[in-house]
């Protein structure tokens, strides 16, 4: 782990003044590096019935389907309003400063199936707390909610109470 958490960049100030933000960009572009964080990701699954992967728009998209093909299980995109095409199920929750909103193709849980749910990073949790509440209305049960990179500092695991949370990387200080 250590080589990933090496290769992790901090960006001062993006996406506005005050925030670091962790660009997986060099992990993403060395193989060995990537193949490290997908497998450490798909192995915490195994032998834990995952029939669905789901990736939370825009950088679980990177990680969702990859671990889906790991562990022999389907894909389910969860998008910003408006980019499914098929008939879909919403969800609003809240952010720091406002509100945003996501949806899943009605069909993409069936009743019972367990589902995964990925991200890139977990900092408050609204996003992955939405992805569960989307799955669960569905009918599917969330096996686990993983993520590449936590921000320990952030209260986004208390969000997810309740639910096997698991981080490849752990940043306790900003």
């Amino acid at each position: 782990m250590d080589s990933l958490k090496r290769a992790v960049r901090d960006i001062p100030d993006f996406p506005k003044k005050g925030i670091v933000f962790k660009d997986i960009t060099p992990i993403l572009q060395d193989g060995k590096l990537l193949k490290r964080a997908m497998d450490t990701l798909a192995d915490h699954y195994r032998g834990k019935g995952v029939t669905k992967v789901l990736g939370a728009e825009a950088r679980g998209f990177i990680f969702a389907p990859v671990v889906a093909y790991l562990l022999g299980a389907g894909f389910v995109p969860v998008r910003k309003p408006g980019k499914l095409p098929h008939k879909t199920r919403g969800i609003t929750y809240e952010l720091e400063y406002g509100t945003d909103r996501l949806e899943i193709h009605e069909d993409a849980v069936l009743k019972g199936e367990k589902v995964l749910c990925l991200d890139d990073l977990l900092a408050t949790g609204g996003t992955m707390q939405a992805c569960c509440g989307l799955v669960e209305s569905l009918g599917g049960k969330v096996v686990g909610c993983g993520f590449l990179i936590e921000l320990g500092f952030l209260p986004g695991r208390q969000k997810l109470n309740g639910y096997d949370v698991f981080s490849a990387l752990r940043y306790e200080k900003e």
